[in-house]
């Protein structure tokens, strides 16, 4: 999506449960692409959004939404009906990074390394204790289609397990239990299919939980040849999923089993303080030039209509090379 001045709707979530990630995030961006010359207005992401577009036609949607119907697809769907040129993933792919056993599906096929699991099904007809039989503990239980942070939990024995798969039933019908890998979480930012740099996020969560601080420093110091493994795994499992624009792979670092991919953030929050805007930034990615490196993979996606996409790396090494961004180690 070309033009000096477009009419750039910022999408965010009007209801979900991480409403406060998306405004923030919604309203970095606006101020980036108002700095670069757009006119960009906040639009909330809830049951009357078709109405708000028919009313209000913009040139590109941008989406910072966060939660379920927004980030899974759902919204990119009505935007393709709408012929609204849209940043990030498209349906398929933003559908199969929300889902988190569908994703361990596209990863396997792909030879990627993730941890085993089994999906419980709430109409299943068996028992938790059933389904689980001999897989063994400890294990991380979260709901399978609402992405990687909400309702995770480690269960270390059959009560904890039960427990576990109920309160996580209340996020939605499917449930994924899967091997907790003891290790150390490792987030990789991926942008336009090039990963930027990784940070080691401290040691998995025998809670099932971890917290992204937006004050807190960088710790991005691996061996060279652990670094480089890192970024072709995250770079690898975008490529699988059919990632585009802007993401985040979570990958459990061990010892003893290497890299597993834990998944990937399809929509991670795009602020100058937020982990994928510091990691950006450690690339030499200034925040208002990563806002519109965003935007113009903007596309419509309906109709056959395919714009010619410019990776980073053409930007990087290109003839409109910036003067602010080096060649990415791989």
């Amino acid at each position: 999506m070309s033009g000096s001045s477009q009419r750039v709707g910022v999408l965010l979530d009007g209801s979900s449960r991480q409403r406060e990630l998306s405004l923030r995030s919604a309203e970095a961006i606006i101020a980036a692409l108002e700095a670069s010359g757009h006119r960009a207005h906040p639009v909330f992401v809830d049951r009357e959004l078709d109405l708000a577009l028919r009313q209000e036609p913009l040139d590109v949607a941008f989406l910072a939404t966060r939660g379920r119907y927004a980030s899974d697809g759902c919204v990119q769907g009505l935007l393709e009906m709408l012929g609204v040129a849209y940043t990030g993933s498209g349906v398929l792919a933003s559908a199969l990074a929300m889902n988190r056993a569908q994703t361990k599906e596209v990863l396997r096929l792909h030879n990627l390394p993730t941890a085993p699991a089994y999906v419980i099904h709430a109409d299943s007809n068996q028992s938790v204790l059933e389904h689980h039989g001999s897989f063994g503990f400890p294990v991380a239980v979260s709901p399978a289609d609402i992405g990687l942070h909400v309702g995770s939990a480690i269960a270390s024995d059959e009560l904890e397990l039960e427990a576990a798969v109920e309160d996580a039933f209340r996020f939605g019908d499917e449930v994924i239990v899967e091997r907790f890998v003891d290790g150390r979480i490792v987030a990789v930012a991926v942008l336009d299919g090039a990963p930027l740099g990784a940070v080691d996020l401290g040691p998995a969560d025998r809670r099932g939980s971890r917290r992204e601080g937006p004050d807190g420093k960088l710790k991005a110091r691996f061996a060279a040849a652990r670094h480089r493994a890192l970024l072709r795994t995250a770079e690898l499992a975008c490529q699988a999923v059919g990632i585009e624009g802007a993401a985040l792979v979570e990958i459990v670092m061990s010892d003893r089993l290497n890299e597993v991919v834990r998944g990937i953030d399809p929509t991670p929050v795009l602020a100058p303080s937020s982990l994928f805007g510091r990691l950006a930034a450690s690339a030499g990615i200034a925040f208002d030039d990563l806002v519109l490196e965003v935007l113009k993979g903007a596309r419509v996606r309906a109709h056959g209509r395919r714009r010619e996409r410019r990776t980073l790396h053409a930007i990087i090494d290109g003839p409109e090379r910036r003067g602010g961004l080096s060649p990415l180690t791989h």
